[in-house]
């Protein structure tokens, strides 16, 4: 490969991984500016999942940062997944795009996938050949070149010469490259886990108080009811004393009626003989 359009790629692609960062940095911004303060309502709101999607970005970058930024600084390689940064565009273009995202992890199944790939890939194979070219990691070449021969102990069998010494150091040495990067892996790891316990958190404390809430309603509600059962009570009361009070009333002026019959009664028969007196002295 031309050395010049080597170097020419290795550029585009260290800065097309800080141009990602910085856009990344101006959508949430921009999301964080138009969600509500309180985390209760985010979860409700209508960006609710553009939120959670570049948090998941975040989190990326993040352990791409940690991975692959290191040797970079230090001019060993550039950032090398390039079609990391491509996905990384195209998830942020499909945030800024949709005003109903999907959810993040059928968003971010394709970026997680070939992330963890390239992550995986660049410490298994390509890290110890860069820690190779890091400067002070060839003591052991300098050293055998200048250190004198230990003269022979008396009392010992056989004397412990440099190369011995050196060729016991090296799979130390080698245990202690493995335990650094088992340190790296299980740390990031770890801050990958704590994000995740800090949002479950969240989560948990969000439907806590959704309970509160629906527990307090259940109270007004039970309370509501209570008064309707004493308002419905109270007029069943009523309805009795008025059905009441017609019966009687209907059965009053029935009494009523019978009493002026019997009156008209009396005093057409009272009547009757005085009618007989006068048509006796006509006669």
């Amino acid at each position: 490969v031309c050395k010049r359009m080597d170097l020419v790629c290795q550029r585009m692609l260290n800065q097309g991984f800080l141009k990602v960062e910085r856009y990344h940095n101006l959508c949430q911004k921009q999301v964080k500016a138009q969600l509500p303060r309180r985390e209760s309502e985010r979860r409700n709101h209508s960006l609710a999942r553009h939120a959670d999607i570049l948090a998941a970005v975040e989190t990326r970058l993040s352990l791409l940062n940690m991975t692959f930024m290191k040797y970079v600084d230090s001019n060993l390689c550039c950032f090398i997944p390039g079609k990391v940064i491509d996905e990384i565009y195209r998830v942020l273009r499909y945030v800024n795009s949709t005003r109903a995202p999907q959810r993040a992890h059928e968003v971010l199944q394709e970026l997680r996938d070939i992330s963890s790939m390239a992550m995986e890939y660049f410490d298994e194979k390509i890290v110890p050949v860069l820690k190779r070219k890091i400067p002070g990691s060839d003591v052991s070449g300098r050293l055998l070149g200048t250190a004198p021969v230990f003269p022979e102990v008396p009392g010992t069998s056989a004397a412990l010469t440099t190369m011995q010494l050196f060729s016991k150091q090296n799979p130390l040495r080698q245990d202690i490259t493995k335990l650094q990067q088992q340190v790296k892996t299980n740390g990031t790891g770890l801050t990958a886990l704590k994000r995740e316990i800090s949002e479950l958190r969240v989560k948990v404390q969000e439907q806590q108080k959704q309970l509160q809430d629906q527990d307090q309603k259940l109270l007004e509600q039970t309370q509501i009811i209570g008064e309707q059962n004493a308002r419905l009570a109270e007029l069943e009361r009523k309805l009795r004393e008025v059905m009441e009070s017609t019966v009687g009333n209907s059965s009053g002026s029935g009494s009523n009626e019978q009493s002026s019959g019997k009156r008209r009664k009396v005093v057409e028969a009272t009547d009757c003989p005085r009618k007989s007196k006068r048509l006796r002295n006509r006669k």
